[in-house]
């Protein structure tokens, strides 16, 4: 029995039937993206439960081994080498917790969205690329596909067909735009849905991106 990792919630009514787990990046924690709620438009959607959790704390290799939040370790530059994949795993499982106890909420899968900023949008791709039943949608921002190579065989059919929304900052040095292109275009090869959008910004996040994230919800929620 997994624990479930400490966060915020934000509810937009008193019965939310959507779930919205956030996942934040490397070195914040789940206050992070709370204000952002208030700057979407969800009017007219059903009530959401956003959930905002912390990440356990860990040394970041890349930050010269300094202990902060982060859903897994950090090796090069380069993210593609040397992926901490006892991390990513390790992440998935608390990942799924939350996703299970929104269900035992009297929230069902497919009215569940994950998403995330950076390594929480990895960690949304991580985990809901290989959930076992369909969720509502993946929003990933400013992230990648961590363990590229092993998605096509430890994918979930269940999630095929599943809404992707990934966008990303033609000017982001944190995670370079090219790795989000492939990111992309392994995605739409494997034959995802996906919704995609880039931005002048670098590794934060725009007005326009925000309108678009208000349009995918309706789109998906309607």
């Amino acid at each position: 029995m997994i624990d479930v990792l400490p966060n915020i919630e934000v509810a937009t009514n008193d019965n939310p039937q959507v779930a919205i787990i956030w996942l934040h990046g490397l070195g914040a924690d789940g206050n992070d993206f709370v204000p952002f709620v208030q700057e979407l438009n969800l009017s007219g959607l059903p009530g959401i439960r956003f959930i905002f959790p912390h990440a356990n704390t860990m040394p970041v290799t890349i930050n010269g081994g300094y202990t902060m939040r982060s859903w897994y370790d950090i090796v090069h530059t380069d993210l593609g080498r040397q992926e901490d994949e006892k991390g990513l795993r390790a992440s998935q499982l608390q990942v799924e917790a939350l996703i299970a106890r929104e269900k035992a909420r009297g929230i069902p899968a497919h009215r569940i969205i994950l998403g995330g900023f950076s390594q929480g949008c990895a960690m949304t791709l991580q985990t809901g690329l290989r959930y076992p039943e369909k969720l509502g949608g993946l929003l990933c921002l400013s992230g990648y596909v961590p363990l590229a190579d092993k998605v096509a065989a430890e994918r979930s059919p269940a999630n095929q067909d599943t809404p992707i929304f990934l966008v990303h900052g033609r000017l982001d040095q944190v995670i370079p735009l090219a790795r989000a292109t492939a990111s992309r275009d392994l995605l739409q090869t494997l034959g995802y849905q996906v919704e995609w959008h880039d931005y002048y910004m670098q590794h934060s996040v725009s007005p326009e991106e925000v309108n678009d994230i208000s349009g995918w919800l309706h789109k998906i929620l309607k």
